[in-house]
């Protein structure tokens, strides 16, 4: 669902994709040879709800994941990722962001499943994907989703993503958004130089992911929570940024208390 809050085109920000009046930013954008230099930005917080303790449960939705040795291998990679990051320095610099009532904890890893049934063939739409989640949730294939709950689907090998006006690997790496109570980040598999970004492909998936963890949990609903009407969320501002933590290539994200990205 996208954000109630209606902000300008993104068009004219260098290095971020287009998307059509009241699309919030919320994507992980292409990656660019010679970035842009970060923007002055400050986040401010718009009143909505944050998630304060993370319970992130990983969907790998698709007739290729588990299959093989390989993707069986980066299953497990990427749930220990979660597990151990959700308890991380990464976290913890994220409660600057605190606000009355809200305080951002530690979060936990939840589990994941591997789904192959109606799998997408070439496409899938960010609705389909919420309908997916809903029937997923009402069938208890998945976890019922509580405020803390965040979904993180991710794509088959070559199965594009279309949200907004855009499409993973022409315009985007990313994204998060949030359908009623269900918050939920989309992660498609990273086939293309612009969202690997130099990186392996572990590194790129760990990179992405670190964004849109990080995003979700300071602004849910996108624009409902901390952000900058400019720049976006908290890692638009810092996209293609990146520090080891606990062992992981993760993203930086904006500190308004350092006015840096860190």
């Amino acid at each position: 669902m996208k954000s109630s809050r209606k902000k300008q085109s993104t068009g004219g920000v260098p290095g971020r994709p287009s998307f059509p009046e009241g699309e919030a930013i919320r994507v992980v954008p292409m990656h660019h040879p010679a970035p842009t230099a970060i923007m002055a930005a400050r986040l401010t917080y718009r009143g909505g709800a944050l998630i304060t303790a993370a319970q992130v449960f990983t969907v790998f939705w698709g007739n290729l994941w588990g299959t093989t040795a390989t993707s069986s291998e980066l299953i497990g990679k990427i749930n220990k990722f979660f597990t151990d990051i959700l308890v991380s320095p990464l976290v913890d610099q994220l409660a600057e962001y605190n606000v009355s009532g809200q305080k951002i904890e530690h979060g936990t890893f939840a589990g994941s499943k591997v789904l192959g049934s109606n799998a997408p063939v070439g496409s899938v739409t960010d609705s389909a994907i919420q309908a997916a989640l809903k029937k997923w949730i009402a069938a208890k294939t998945i976890p019922p989703s509580g405020p803390d709950s965040l979904y993180f689907v991710y794509l088959d090998p070559g199965i594009v993503s279309i949200m907004g006006g855009g499409r993973s690997c022409q315009s985007y790496c990313g994204y998060h958004s949030s359908s009623g109570d269900i918050n939920y980040a989309v992660m498609p598999y990273p086939g293309c130089a612009g969202c690997l970004g130099g990186l392996q492909l572990f590194d790129a998936m760990t990179a992405t992911s670190s964004h849109e963890l990080c995003e979700a949990i300071t602004d849910p609903a996108p624009g409902t929570g901390w952000y900058d009407d400019t720049n976006g969320e908290i890692g638009d501002i810092c996209a293609w940024n990146f520090k080891q933590i606990s062992g992981y290539t993760v993203q930086l994200e904006w500190s308004n208390n350092e006015n840096k990205c860190v």
